[in-house]
């Protein structure tokens, strides 16, 4: 998925119900911009918090994505109009809970594949899984009826 492929971000401001492939590509664009930003969370993007957001990304999607689409993703200037956190309010209605939850627990996955957790980090985790109203136990991934 190119960069310039994100058309769902600008469809979901307008409100309207969309189709269960819609919802598939918000997802993909939901997971893709939340683990770029959380890339630079700490002011410092590292190669490896690259590879394991490629590889996230390949495993929650089935797509492959650039080292660059991330860094792209990951820049500042794109969430000018919108942050990153009223586009994730405005469009949690939109995901289901498990898209939520797989969200929020790839972030933490992100976090944790360099040396250590940053207090920024913890700030940005804290603040996407406000944004996106995800429980305690959907952030631990626990689930009734599964396992």
């Amino acid at each position: 998925m190119a960069i310039s492929d994100l058309s769902n971000v600008l469809n979901i401001f307008g409100g309207s119900d969309i189709s269960e492939d819609a919802q598939n590509e918000l997802f993909k664009e939901v997971l893709l911009m939340t683990l770029a930003r959380a890339a630079d969370a700490d002011i410092n993007i590292q190669n490896v918090e690259i590879e394991r957001i490629q590889e996230l990304l390949k495993e929650h999607t089935g797509e492959e994505f650039s080292s660059a689409d991330i860094r792209i993703a990951a820049r500042e200037e794109l969430y000018a109009e919108a942050t990153l956190r009223k586009y994730l309010g405005s469009v949690r209605k939109k995901l289901s809970d498990d898209q939520r939850a797989e969200v929020i627990q790839t972030l933490a996955d992100v976090f944790r594949s360099d040396a250590e957790v940053s207090v920024l980090e913890i700030d940005f985790f804290n603040r996407v899984a406000e944004a996106l109203q995800v429980s305690a136990a959907q952030v631990a991934g626990l689930r009734a009826g599964g396992v």
